[in-house]
């Protein structure tokens, strides 16, 4: 390959949801490890997810191999599987790893989680972050969320620490 001699190039790695059930995150955490598979697990926020950033054929096989155990989130209208954008999974496993009290699972992401401007955090623990601005119990939070996945609501963000984003 011209200008590419010497580099190993990883091709089609993307980040792929796996619903996990059963309460069975644990052994498939150690399955993914032995397998040599790197993945994320949101334990802090819930032991029904995982996602793996591999190539799609790889996934697949995982998936048929725990049959029974997890389920692959797929795009709406297809069996073809969901690949999840980088920039969404950083932002998401920033603040799902933040360590800061307060993160509230919302579930499934749904199209009321959207409501509000889309914003950039300033300061404070989750700066960098990027969501939408939402309320929940009165007080303003910063949802991020994995279309079609999941969404999580941080704790209180104060307003001097938000930043409308422009697309």
């Amino acid at each position: 390959m011209p200008g590419g001699e010497g580099k190993l190039y990883i091709m089609d790695r993307h980040w792929y949801a796996l619903k996990v059930y059963y309460n069975r995150l644990q052994p498939l955490i150690e399955d993914c490890k032995e397998a040599g598979l790197e993945f994320f697990a949101p334990a802090t926020v819930t032991k029904s997810l995982l996602f793996l950033h591999s190539e799609e054929s790889e996934t697949l096989k995982f998936v048929v191999s725990k049959r029974g155990k997890v389920w692959l989130y797929t795009q709406p209208g297809s069996r073809q599987p969901a690949v999840i954008p980088d920039r969404e999974m950083d932002v998401f496993r920033f603040v799902v790893t933040a360590g800061h009290d307060g993160l509230q699972l919302l579930g499934d992401d749904r199209p009321e989680y959207h409501v509000g401007e889309r914003v950039v955090v300033t300061g404070g623990p989750f700066k960098g972050a990027e969501g939408h601005i939402k309320r929940i119990k009165r007080d303003r939070r910063l949802i991020v969320s994995i279309n079609g996945v999941v969404a999580v609501a941080t704790a209180y963000i104060h307003p001097s620490l938000l930043k409308k984003v422009t697309e």
